[in-house]
């Protein structure tokens, strides 16, 4: 884990319409979407055509996703989600969202001081 500290680990946009934007990103980039289960809806993994390849997120925002900031969103790698967004506030940014649980890590959505919008993933 060491090893990719500070890698972009993943991508994903949340929205209101999640299945519009699904449809935009298929036709316009030929990603092709999978099904994510949510309970009563289903946000969206965006695959590579030729490997099957999840690169990519397309989120509803609903309801543990309803506070995440429209917009692509990098999870960035991090050692410790607790001591990196104590290191975001430390320094004059914001944390938005968590931290809390997420595909078997932890993650948070922090703003830096110049307003850019970014999470912070723990594997």
């Amino acid at each position: 884990m060491a090893e990719d500290v500070g890698k972009v680990g993943w991508i994903d946009i949340t929205v209101a319409d999640a299945t519009e934007l699904r449809d935009f990103y298929a036709a316009v980039v030929g990603l092709e979407p999978e099904d994510v289960e949510m309970g009563d809806y289903s946000d969206f993994n965006m695959k590579m055509p030729a490997s099957g390849e999840p690169v990519a997120g397309v989120c509803h925002a609903r309801g543990s996703n309803a506070d995440i900031p429209s917009g692509w969103l990098i999870y960035f790698i991090v050692a410790s989600v607790d001591a990196s967004s104590a290191e975001c506030k430390k320094r004059g940014g914001t944390v938005v969202v968590g931290p809390r649980e997420l595909s078997g890590g932890r993650f948070c959505v922090i703003e830096d001081p110049s307003g850019a919008v970014a999470a912070l993933y723990e594997p």
